[in-house]
Order: structure tokens, then C-alpha cells, then sequence
């Protein structure tokens, strides 16, 4: 089957309602799906698990951050792990993107790839949310020594090496730009590490803008790189 050396890593919390079409949908491409059900007080782990996930569960919600490092390390038990794949649980991402992220990373010139919103005009976002994304792009870039135009993007894909030596502390939103200042900072065989983006498809519905995906999301992630 293809893709058996990628694991996606979908962070959980409360999305009963749209989980099980998730991961039906990303199983039919990727195999190796695990869910890291943070503290959810709905049935969203036994759908993850009856729709073909793993499913690993925190007992009490402690944020994405401690989602994604959780799912890193579950994915690190597989010696046949070459790639991880970063992917919400909303619904918001698309798998052909995942697909398109993949090939560039397969090419072997660059240890992670990105997915960024701004690079055409398929997402519709709003004016100020665009305008506070970007500002937090620029703080981080600024704090990080990385030249990204969307770091806030869940939709990443990182080759076992760098997740080996990722130690997310940050469980909450500040967990992105900690990521990013992680990657920036890395180095392998004595070489930084190398990253690119690729054009991603954030398709924002009722729901997930309900889940957190408002403008008042974006503020609190500015709010939360400057106070961290």
C-alpha cells in the first residue's frame, strides 16, 4: 500500500461531529492515521477508533501542542515512520494538499515543507483575520530567524529527523511559532535544516469557524507569541 512510511498526527478535542468523515476521507490515501483525543468530553476517540484510526487519549485537555507531541512520539514507534504529517481534526484541511506537500518533501532537498494559506487566493479568510495572521507571521518570523508567510498552519510535513528532535513545551497556540523557532534553529549532520511551503486550501465552514477558527482565534495567538 502506499504511503505505509507516513503517519498523520490529528490532535482531538470535541469534534464527534466531523471525525469519523476525516479520518474515512485521509484513510483512503494514508493508512496510518493517529488521533490524540486531548481530554474530549464526546464521543470523538471511539469514532476516530471505528473509522480506522489509532487512537491515543490524554485524560484532561492540555492543549494542541501536548497533542502533537504525544502523536509525534506514537509515530516515532513505527522504525518504518519516514514522514509526518500534521492535520486538524476540523475538516478544514484537504488531502490533495497533503498529497502535493509530500512530493515536494519526497524529493529529498528540504526536511520539511509548510502549508500556507497565503501563497494563492483559494482560502477565504476575512480582511482582519488575514491582517492579524500576517502580523503574527511577522512576530514570529522576527523571534525565529525564518521566513515563512503562514506559520500558524496546522497542515505540516516533517521527515522523522526533525521530528526525533522536536520537544514541544508550548500547549497551547504559542506551539506554532515554537515549532517554527525549533525547526529554525535545527541542525543535521552539522547542516541547518531546510524547509519550503506549498499553497494550501483552508476551507473555513460554520463549523469550524464555531470550533475557534474567528477572528478572535487569530487574536489570541498574537496575544499568546507576545505574552508567552
Amino acid at each position: 500500500m502506499q504511503n505505509e512510511d507516513v503517519w498523520m498526527v490529528v490532535p482531538l478535542y470535541n469534534e464527534a461531529a466531523v471525525i469519523a468523515d476525516v479520518v474515512h476521507e485521509a484513510r483512503r490515501v494514508f493508512p496510518n492515521i493517529v488521533c490524540v483525543d486531548d481530554g474530549s468530553r464526546d464521543a470523538s476517540a471511539s469514532l476516530a477508533a471505528r473509522a480506522g484510526a489509532a487512537v491515543v487519549r490524554h485524560p484532561v485537555n492540555l492543549g494542541q501542542g501536548a497533542a502533537l507531541q504525544t502523536g509525534f512520539d506514537y509515530a516515532l514507534g513505527d522504525p518504518a515512520m519516514r514522514y509526518v504529517v500534521t492535520y486538524d481534526a476540523d475538516g478544514q484541511h484537504q488531502i490533495e494538499d497533503v498529497r502535493v506537500m509530500l512530493e515536494r518533501i519526497r524529493r529529498g532537498d528540504v526536511q520539511v515543507v509548510f502549508g500556507s494559506r497565503f501563497l494563492d487566493e483559494r482560502t477565504e479568510a476575512s480582511a482582519p483575520k488575514r491582517a492579524v495572521l500576517r502580523a503574527a507571521v511577522a512576530y514570529t518570523n522576527l523571534t525565529t530567524g525564518t521566513r515563512l508567510t503562514d506559520a500558524h498552519n496546522g497542515l505540516r510535513v516533517l521527515c522523522r529527523d526533525v521530528v526525533e528532535r522536536l520537544d514541544i513545551t508550548q500547549n497551547r497556540m504559542a506551539h506554532a511559532s515554537e515549532i517554527v523557532a525549533q525547526i529554525g534553529s535545527m541542525r543535521l549532520d552539522g547542516a541547518k535544516v531546510t524547509y519550503a511551503e506549498e499553497p494550501v486550501h483552508i476551507l473555513y465552514t460554520d463549523y469550524s469557524r464555531a470550533k475557534g477558527q474567528s477572528i478572535w482565534n487569530a487574536i489570541n495567538i498574537l496575544a499568546e507569541l507576545i505574552w508567552r
